[in-house]
């Protein structure tokens, strides 16, 4: 399920609960509804207000860490990348076929992560399918036949490098794979929806009561839609930034 369709659906949960709340309004006996029972119900609403507040927060702050430790990454990988290619062009010209291989390794992945035409698979999936161009590319590098030490300790680097950007990849790719339990996902969703109950108990049924009520209910679905897209930064809306990949690309083999 996408981020969006879990983000409506629970915008339709929480502004069913001030729907709710207001539905009560009108069947609740008086007495449910008098000046003591309303302190207690605003104590209740006060601690889901608290307690959704501290979730939200930590959600909004791990998910940002995961979109931001993908975006560096793969600026690293970019560097990287570029690095590898100093350490081959020092080595020097006879590796102009594999700096240009290089170049097209890194364009083609960031085409099959980072896709321009729709319905096309990127994202993190791509990403996993892409052992296949560094293994050759591997094997490129180690038929290269050094003929002095400088040759040799430059290919040895480039080698180390290679790994090294190897090494990221696998990083970033398991990163991605614990995702945000859907329990944590339904329990939030119950406290909001609860909170927004408490709103509608004792708010007036107007037209403009139930527009800020509805702005309220998807402005905390959108932070929920938040958390999730950040927390998957290949896929869906909100993705980590290809730029330093596509620099690489500019600038190996000048």
């Amino acid at each position: 399920m996408s981020s969006l369709v879990i983000g409506l659906i629970s915008a339709a949960c929480i502004f069913g609960g001030a729907l709710l709340g207001m539905w009560l309004h009108k069947v609740l006996p008086e007495r449910h509804l008098d000046a003591a029972s309303k302190d207690t119900i605003k104590l209740g609403a006060g601690l889901l207000a608290t307690l959704a507040a501290l979730v939200l927060g930590l959600l909004v702050s791990s998910a940002k860490s995961s979109l931001d430790a993908m975006n560096t990454g793969i600026t690293q990988a970019g560097a990287k990348i570029l690095l590898l290619d100093h350490m081959l062009s020092e080595y020097g010209p006879e590796t102009k076929d594999v700096r240009e291989q290089l170049r097209q390794i890194v364009a083609s992945s960031i085409a099959r992560i980072w896709p321009e035409e729709k319905g096309h698979t990127g994202g993190l999936r791509a990403v996993e399918s892409l052992d296949d161009a560094g293994k050759l590319y591997r094997a490129k590098l180690s038929e290269l036949t050094p003929t002095n030490d400088f040759q040799k300790s430059r290919l040895t680097q480039a080698l180390q490098i290679s790994d090294d950007v190897l090494q990221t990849r696998l990083l970033l790719m398991e990163g991605q794979q614990a995702n945000l339990p859907a329990t944590f996902i339904v329990v939030l969703v119950f406290w909001l929806t609860g909170l927004f109950v408490s709103f509608g108990l004792f708010a007036p049924s107007n037209g403009m009561v139930m527009t800020v009520l509805l702005i309220c209910a998807l402005s905390v679905s959108s932070a929920i839609f938040l958390i999730l897209e950040m927390n998957r930064p290949l896929d869906g809306f909100i993705k980590a930034s290809n730029a330093p990949l596509r620099k690489a690309v500019e600038l190996i083999g000048k």
